[in-house]
């Protein structure tokens, strides 16, 4: 690779300034040189060997402004920003022009929390500046601490006006068109910058996303074929196909583009999981769990992947080995709720009763608030005979689904079996008035209760 006569020098002086440092012989370098040296450390975070240089610099070009610039942004990065503003003021006295000094004093007003005032002084520099690009991107940024997307989108249009190559004011113009629910019109403006700048993947893989989010998958694949053809090695661009491929049911297509994501980086275990759901989906079972294997493999806390392999086994029947599985997982995070569900449902299809009734609880226990999770609970301890504990269950319930017939018709068969007819007629009248029609709970679930003649008639007499 070529390298331009500017970057050649540039290495030059580095080279220069650091075997000085190891010498500790004095050499002279232009303030220019100096300004590029100390914003070179600044920027890889060695701010130690930025302060040495500016030091030096100071020493050789006491009078340079552009060094006392860089010592006024050295000073904001180390937020003595009094200090700053008062070697600013002095500057402006004598430059008055001097679009840089209108920049830092924003750079100061924005670190305060002065966003308004930052702005001010940004439309200043704008007078002064040859760099439109650089300050209406300032500008951007400050009306987006400002939470003023409207206005902080049309500075970032501008300055992509002045700079097509800005890719940081590109991502920010769709995040703002984004934010403001306005993606049809996202959509034309990209369209409309792809026009002038045909080769930026970074244009396109945003056109499929926004395309994609309003499910226009087709548009999307396009959009993202583009993104890859200009750079092969897209990762993102890749990843998001294969999501609108498999939201078309082109699962090949899904496979083949998850796959290139594996050529390109180490497999993520997103990546196998996806491969392996689009596999089951294509009816290749074996290669479907072959790629769950490897995604819990991949990535052992990733509960995706252990819940797609325990419900490929479930939607198999195969419960001993569902049962592997989430007993797996459980080993690894017992307080997931999402594992003790599926635990308690194989446990059930099994009729393994009790370790069913210990899973139901622990998934309520960690969040698992769902209306079926309580009454197959429920269910189990009035099997197992705990009438008591699945009443005082259902209230709990109750506090969730206050207005539920299913919990009220289960409330009046348990009082029923303990004898407590008040509080039973109570439950059943509640449950007969949500819902009349699932009075037959009471024949499934509670048979002995049925066969009472009270309970038929005062079934009946709510009829009328």
């Amino acid at each position: 690779m070529q390298l331009s006569n500017e970057e050649e020098d540039y290495n030059l002086s580095l080279s220069k300034f650091e075997s000085m440092l190891k010498t500790n012989k004095v050499l002279f370098f232009d303030s220019e040189e100096f300004e590029e040296i100390i914003l070179h450390y600044l920027d890889i975070g060695k701010a130690n060997l930025a302060k040495k240089a500016l030091k030096l610099a100071l020493d050789q070009h006491p009078k340079s402004t552009g060094l006392k610039l860089v010592q006024v942004e050295m000073l904001v990065y180390d937020d003595k920003l009094d200090i700053a503003e008062k070697l600013l003021n002095e500057l402006y006295a004598i430059e008055p022009n001097n679009e840089e000094i209108y920049i830092q004093k924003a750079n100061i007003c924005s670190k305060r929390d002065q966003h308004e005032k930052a702005v001010e002084l940004l439309k200043i520099a704008l007078q002064y500046t040859d760099d439109y690009a650089d300050v209406y991107n300032l500008i951007g940024m400050e009306y987006l601490f400002m939470d003023n997307l409207e206005l902080a989108k049309e500075s970032f249009i501008k300055c992509l006006e002045e700079d097509l190559e800005d890719q940081s004011a590109l991502y920010n113009v769709v995040y703002c068109f984004e934010f403001l629910d306005q993606n049809q019109e996202a959509i034309v403006y990209l369209n409309d910058y792809i026009n002038r700048n045909p080769y930026s993947e970074i244009a396109w893989h945003q056109l499929g996303r926004l395309h994609y989010g309003i499910k226009e998958y087709e548009a999307a694949i396009r959009a993202f074929d583009y993104a890859t053809l200009i750079d092969d090695e897209f990762l993102g661009a890749f990843m998001e196909k294969a999501k609108a491929y498999e939201r078309l049911k082109k699962y090949n297509e899904a496979i083949e583009s998850y796959n290139r994501t594996i050529e390109l980086d180490d497999a993520t275990s997103y990546a196998l999981l996806r491969i392996g759901k689009c596999y089951e989906k294509l009816g290749n079972l074996a290669k479907a769990i072959q790629y769950y294997n490897q995604t819990v493999h991949e990535d052992p806390l990733l509960d995706k992947g252990w819940i797609a392999i325990t419900d490929f086994h479930l939607r198999q029947k195969n419960y001993q080995k569902a049962l592997f599985f989430v007993n797996k997982a459980l080993a690894i995070d017992n307080q997931n709720r999402l594992y003790w569900k599926r635990y308690a449902t194989i446990n059930k299809q099994m009729n393994f009763f009790e370790e069913a009734e210990f899973g139901f609880r622990k998934a309520v226990e960690f969040g698992d608030y769902a209306l079926d999770t309580w009454l197959y609970w429920v269910d189990i301890l009035q099997f197992l005979g705990e009438f008591e504990t699945a009443i005082q269950t259902l209230l709990q319930a109750s506090e969730y689904f206050p207005e539920e017939n299913e919990i009220e018709y289960r409330l009046a068969g348990l009082y029923f079996m303990i004898q407590d007819n008040t509080k039973a007629k109570f439950h059943l009248s509640n449950g007969l008035r949500l819902n009349f029609d699932n009075y037959i709970l009471i024949e499934d679930l509670f048979p002995v209760v049925w066969a009472k003649k009270t309970v038929k008639n005062y079934i009946e007499k709510h009829r009328k």
